[in-house]
């Protein structure tokens, strides 16, 4: 693949200020090694507050949480970070989830589900249920489910397990997400290379995440494997246009929409895995951002502006 084609000035910057802190040989780190390169990483890029954004810790029935506010929010967004069920946490993505805040003026919960290898899957599905339910209990008004990554997965297994179980969830906002895809095929082989996310990180996230092999129409582990995809909310999927993972997008959206749910998808090109931490530094990525908050606060006031 012709990445130098595909991506652009601005994002290769991106790329070379990410490996500076957090290598491409990451993953051949302990997992202490890596935490640590991936913390760098995220204080490197980390962008001061908006104006007005609150942010306290909390728990959820046990779950660590960062609570943002701005003003009085009557809708809520529970966020889940990415980083490959590995690393990341509440500072990780601490900056992303106070500018949703001060763009949507919605509650946002970014939830510190258990990592692996210590804590196996479902570990990290039961965390970001259990702070989901305590959101929907303790606040009232919509709940948009949002996560990028490892992240854009428990956001989506948690709305699949959410039927008939918890109301209130209006919409989900997927971000570069990993759903469970075949990956003997599409973007999986088509990208295999790809700066900033390889098939063998993919290989590495996996093998760690779980005892033995994966588990069969498990939708709290793959939630493209499911079987039933009605009744799910609103969703609106964000992909990178060089990522293995972007087949995943368009065959979520299909299956919703072939159950009869709203689905639309985006493929952002040129861009690559992990490109939330791009918005300051390049054009492409900044845009996308936009779109994403668009998506937040439409499907938390109950709008579809994708017909």
């Amino acid at each position: 693949m012709d990445y130098d084609r595909l991506i652009d000035a601005e994002t290769w910057a991106f790329i070379r200020r990410t490996e500076a802190a957090y290598p491409e040989d990451a993953v051949d780190l302990d997992i202490a090694g890596q935490r640590r390169a991936y913390d760098a990483m995220c204080r490197d890029f980390h962008q001061p507050y908006p104006d007005g954004v609150t942010a306290s810790d909390g728990q959820a029935q046990g779950v660590p949480i960062r609570i943002y506010s701005a003003g009085e929010p009557g809708i809520t967004v529970v966020y889940f970070h990415g980083g490959g069920f590995v690393v990341g946490g509440l500072d990780s993505h601490d900056d992303v989830c106070a500018e949703i805040c001060a763009s949507t003026g919605y509650r946002v919960i970014s939830v510190d589900y258990r990592l692996a290898p210590e804590h196996k899957h479902p570990a990290a599905f039961d965390d970001a249920w259990t702070a989901t339910r305590w959101a929907a209990a303790t606040y009232e008004g919509n709940i948009v489910l949002v996560g990028d990554s490892a992240g854009g997965n428990l956001a989506a297994a948690v709305a699949h397990h959410a039927r008939g179980r918890l109301k209130g969830i209006v919409g989900q906002v997927l971000i570069y997400p990993g759903l469970g895809g075949d990956m003997t095929k599409g973007s999986y082989l088509d990208h295999a290379e790809a700066p900033m996310l390889t098939a063998q990180d993919l290989a590495f996230y996996k093998s760690v995440r779980v005892d033995g092999d994966e588990p069969l129409n498990d939708p709290t582990y793959a939630p493209l494997r499911d079987r039933n995809f009605s009744k799910l909310p609103r969703t609106v999927i964000f992909t990178a246009g060089c990522d293995p993972l972007q087949s995943d997008g368009p065959a979520y959206r299909d299956k919703l929409a072939a159950a009869g749910v709203p689905a639309h998808e985006i493929t952002e090109a040129g861009l690559v895995h992990g490109y939330l931490r791009a918005r300051g530094m390049s054009a492409r990525a900044a845009e996308s951002f936009e779109r994403i908050l668009l998506a937040i606060e439409a499907l938390g006031q109950g709008i579809w502006p994708y017909d």
